[in-house]
This record gives structure tokens, sequence and C-alpha cells, in this order.
């Protein structure tokens, strides 16, 4: 089997030599020809300089650099534009993702699916960062049509031919899984053992940042939700009508200005947050419409 091992690169610099002398002994035992590309994602450390001497070292790896932090979807799918072989593995620098682990994938790919992600038998972060985290992959698996995938993640292993499903898409907006999905329902995972992140380059916000961008750029899960809050609250306006009616020829008087504000203050509050689905929308189509390139080359290294 040939595989193109894709790595995207951020502050790895510490990270990069071990994780490469790792794969340099695990890959020839299962891989007939492979190569390691590694993404430099506009790092403000010395991480280019590392990837630059192992492609000297290492005829089988490979460097892109990109001219600036453009994201991990984005740099990934930079990589795996660029793989040469028919097996795409995508894993983190951090040694998260042990590359011993890469043959389970693999055979759970041959069984014939087109995607297989590493599931983590322990998940390695805290309770709250689990919480999150498991939040936001249920809801990209809904997203990308395979709800019952509830371990996506960046340990993922795919057939470079789904790439044709997405050749054209062009926007700073990438979540890769999503675009996998274009070409292929036949998803699965595994479990495999994820070793715990020294430290961690997305924080609360970045998960809060990758809900939206899930949520707004690729579903149309929160119009539908805003259509549902309108009808509910026709129905709720409707039922206040008839109390209102009911007070007034029951007993003859209106309720006060509190039950009045109160009333008020519900109806603009879903207006206003229908009026924050559709300018998240909005600005998914202006971002498009400027045609931002999802990532830009700025030189190469190796072969």
């Amino acid at each position: 089997m040939n595989l193109s091992i894709v790595v995207p690169v951020y502050r790895g610099e510490l990270y990069l030599p071990a994780l490469t002398q790792r794969l340099s002994a695990a890959l020839p035992t299962f891989a007939e020809s492979f190569e390691v590309i590694f993404v430099y994602d506009g790092s403000p450390d010395a991480s280019w300089a590392v990837i630059e001497a192992l492609t000297q070292k290492f005829l089988w790896a490979r460097g892109i650099r990109l001219m600036r932090n453009y994201g991990q979807h984005n740099a990934t799918l930079c990589g795996a534009r660029a793989a040469r072989y028919e097996i795409i593995v995508t894993m983190d620098q951090d040694l998260q993702h042990p590359p011993e682990e890469i043959p389970a994938l693999l055979a759970k790919l041959e069984e014939g699916y087109d995607v297989v992600y590493g599931a983590p038998k322990k998940l390695p972060q805290g309770f709250l960062r689990n919480f999150l985290t498991a939040n936001i992959k249920t809801i990209l698996a809904r997203v990308i049509g395979a709800p019952a995938i509830q371990n996506i993640s960046a340990f993922r292993a795919f057939r470079a031919d789904l790439l044709a499903a997405f050749e054209n898409f062009n926007s700073p907006a990438v979540i890769l899984d999503a675009l996998l999905s274009w070409g292929t329902t036949r998803f699965a995972a595994v479990p495999v053992n994820i070793a715990p992140a020294e430290r961690s380059n997305y924080n609360f916000s970045a998960l809060v940042k990758a809900a939206l961008l899930i949520l707004t750029g690729y579903s149309a899960l929160p119009l539908r939700l805003a259509s549902w809050l309108g009808f509910a609250m026709t129905l709720f306006g409707f039922g206040v009508f008839v109390y209102v009616m009911y007070v007034y020829f029951a007993l003859g008087s209106l309720p006060g200005f509190p039950f009045l504000a109160s009333v008020i203050a519900l109806f603009s509050g879903a207006q206003m947050f229908t009026l924050g689905i559709f300018g998240e929308y909005l600005a998914r189509i202006f971002d498009r419409s400027m045609e931002r390139p999802a990532y830009v080359v700025q030189e190469m290294a190796g072969r």
C-alpha cells in the first residue's frame, strides 16, 4: 500500500524531529511506498528551518510553506492536494497520533470504507475540554451525514480519489471532514491509543468558532431552527392574544405594564436571535464572494 502522510505544522519545532524518527521506523513496516508532507502553517517559531533540514535528511519528506497562518484544516487540505499516493493519512505534529497506530486505520479502510478515523480509547483532555470537543464532533457528524461516527478526529485515513469531489473548492472556511462527505458516505472509526497533548493550539474561543463555522458554513440547520423559533413565537403570540381577550371580557381589565414589557422582550429576543443567524450566513456568503483562497503556497522543500 502506498501512503501520503500529511502533517500540518504550527509551533512544531520541538516535535518534528521525534515524529519523523518514529515515522521513519514505522512506515517501512506496512507501506510499500510512502511520503511525508509537512505543511508549515505560518508558525512563529523555527518550524520551517526544521522542516528544511528534515527534507534534506529524508528523501521521502517534503515541505510546503504557506504564506501565513490559514488554519489546521486549510493546511491539511493543501497537503492532501499535493499528495502523490492513493491513500492519504493526516495526523497531528505533537505525537498525539502514534504512527504505529496507522495500520489499524488502513485495515478498516480495506473493509470497503473511504474514510476511517482514529478514535481515542481514552479521552486525553480534561472534562470541560472533552465535553466541548464531543459536542462539536456530534454536530460535525450530523452535518456530514454520518451521525453514527461520533469520534471524528484529525487522525484519519482516506482515499485520495475523494479529492475530486471538491477539487474546485476555494474558500477560507475549510472543514475537511465536511468536504470529504461530498464524495462519500462510507465513514468508519477504529479505537486507537491517543497520547495526551502537552499543549493545544485550540482554546475555548477556537472551539466555539469551529462549531459556528461547521453549522453556518456547511449546514442549513440554524436556518431551520430560526423558522421553527418563528413558528413557536407565532403560536405563543396567539396564546397571549387569547389570554388578553379572556382577561378583558372576564375581568373587565387588561394586564399591566410588566406583562406587556415581558412579552415585548421575549419577541424582541427571538427576533434578534433569528437576525443573528441570518447575519452568520451573510458573513459566509460575503467571505466566499470575495474569492479569498483557502491557502497560498510560498515555497516548497524536498523532492
